[in-house]
């Protein structure tokens, strides 16, 4: 070791405090991110994992006094420990979706957290102390903090726009895992002098073993997801991909297409019909000049199906946040079938983006706004219920416009279907007329119509093709049976206080006491 010069020790220790930094906050995002998936309610994820990780860190500062002084070795293994329970996390949250209720699903992710939170805290002190034989106190303290942020900093900015969306949430956790053993294994090789040979290596072979292990989970990523996948649904998976935004699963059953994100149901091709037109045909159905249609949400091209049936549309924007769907949507043979090559209809208008920023920036008056948009499960979709959200809406629509969206089950979540009626209504609308349709794969499902102008939508009139609605259905639609009655002093979804985040995770708990799903 005395041959080597000290500025190579230095540098090989700054390297460790860099990419220990990286992997630690990588599996902090990896953990709330699957949590958030599995149990809703990302903000609560996120706020959880964060605290929990920030106090075990203190944890494992504080108890970093006890250690001995061969710092080498201790920080080794605790490389080894961290890649070992950080590589395997997500891989284990996966598997103990299946197997746990929500509260101890809970438990565990706040047990991961903790234990990663706690190695990461014995982390910077042993660095610390590693690194006083070349700095005094304060300019040593100075560079390992800068350099752990530095590295959790470059973790922020690679999980959202390269990690997540290119190797999703289990490659990334056990590449990682795969990254933090080989740190330690780098340090163990390049201070290989100042750890005793037997220890050496019984640690050396014991990484080995770890990465090849690790190696083993990251060839056989796809197989793995696609077991994990076939265990979760009961149809045949035939396409599954994590996009940037959210995790997309086909499945096949005979005839059966349906469409899950993030796990939840968003169609089946048995009976999508009876959700489609009730949202589009009702509407269209009192609009007095449906030339111009937009549609938020709907990448999938059954909304735009329904809307293309009447004669009197001119054009159909389709505003979806995932490009992923508008592609499945138009090249995928299963689902064009359903949609009808929809979205390849002259008069379609494809854009990838937030609803919500297509709103701020638009300046096209429209005819028909349908919001076809997922259940607001997180806070970052319960935003487009709010009346901040529905306010916007308005200032889109022309004079004798008509608005409608889907509004989650009238049964299942009864207050967060209420809740959003209560929310179109304080926006401003002077018209509004809460219905429900019965679809077999969703239950009892919820819409609510809203105009500035006095509207019959019970009198159903238009003369289109359906399979479904009628003049008479149409009526019983806005017929709301005793136990569906609206709740006494239901709030309105305010952009800053999203009440509906908290009556729809409370509405569905109600109903998955004993599993997650």
């Amino acid at each position: 070791m005395a041959n080597k010069p000290i500025f190579s020790e230095k540098s090989a220790t700054i390297i460790a405090i860099f990419i220990a930094g990286l992997c630690s906050i990588i599996y902090e995002l990896l953990i709330s991110t699957t949590s958030s998936y599995f149990l809703g309610d990302s903000i609560k994820q996120f706020s959880i994992i964060i605290g929990i990780y920030m106090a075990a860190m203190g944890v494992g500062s504080y108890f970093s006094k006890f250690f001995p002084e061969r710092l080498l070795a201790s920080f080794v293994v605790v490389e080894l420990l961290l890649g070992i329970v950080g590589g395997s996390s997500v891989p284990i949250l996966y598997y103990f979706f299946e197997q746990l209720d929500r509260v101890a699903y809970q438990f565990l992710t706040i047990s991961l957290t903790a234990i990663i939170g706690f190695l990461t805290g014995l982390e910077i002190p042993l660095l610390a102390r590693i690194m006083k034989q070349y700095y005094p106190l304060k300019v040593n303290l100075a560079n390992v903090l800068s350099l752990d942020y530095l590295g959790a900093l470059l973790a922020t900015l690679l999980f959202p726009f390269l990690l997540l969306p290119y190797f999703g949430t289990f490659r990334t956790s056990v590449f990682f895992g795969i990254v933090n053993i080989a740190l330690g294994v780098f340090i163990l090789w390049f201070f290989s002098a100042h750890i005793s040979p037997r220890l050496r290596a019984s640690l050396k072979w014991i990484a080995l073993s770890i990465i090849a292990v690790f190696s083993g989970l990251l060839y056989f990523t796809q197989p793995l997801l696609q077991t994990w996948d076939d265990a979760a649904f009961t149809h045949k998976v035939i396409f599954s991909k994590q996009t940037p935004y959210q995790h997309l699963i086909l499945t096949k059953n005979r005839k059966d297409v349906r469409l899950y994100i993030n796990r939840v149901i968003q169609f089946s091709s048995l009976d999508e019909y009876r959700y489609h037109e009730s949202l589009a045909l009702v509407p269209l159905s009192v609009a007095t000049h449906p030339y111009q249609v937009l549609i938020l949400g709907g990448g999938e091209g059954l909304l735009v199906r329904e809307v293309l049936k009447d004669p009197r549309v001119e054009q159909v924007t389709v505003v979806d946040l995932d490009p992923e769907v508008f592609r499945i949507a138009k090249e995928h043979p299963l689902v064009r079938k359903v949609n009808e090559d929809a979205l390849h209809h002259p008069k379609v208008k494809l854009v990838a983006e937030d609803a919500l920023g297509f709103l701020l920036q638009a300046e096209q008056y429209y005819d028909v706004i349908l919001a076809d948009l997922p259940d607001p499960a997180n806070d970052a979709v319960a935003r487009l219920y709010s009346k901040h959200f529905y306010r916007l809406v308005q200032s889109r629509l022309s004079a004798n416009g008509v608005f409608a969206t889907q509004a989650t089950s009238t049964f299942h979540t009864k207050n967060a279907f209420w809740c959003i009626e209560e929310t179109v209504q304080k926006s401003g609308f002077e018209q509004v007329y809460p219905y429900h349709a019965y679809v077999p794969s969703f239950g009892d499902w919820g819409f609510v119509l809203a105009s500035n102008r006095e509207i019959e939508p019970s009198n159903y009139t238009l003369d289109v093709p359906t399979k479904y609605l009628d003049s008479t259905t149409v009526k019983k639609l806005f017929h709301f049976e005793e136990d569906l009655s609206k709740p006494i002093d239901i709030e309105a979804n305010e952009l800053d206080r999203p009440a509906l985040l908290e009556y729809f995770l409370h509405d569905w708990s109600q109903w998955a006491k004993d599993k997650i799903k």
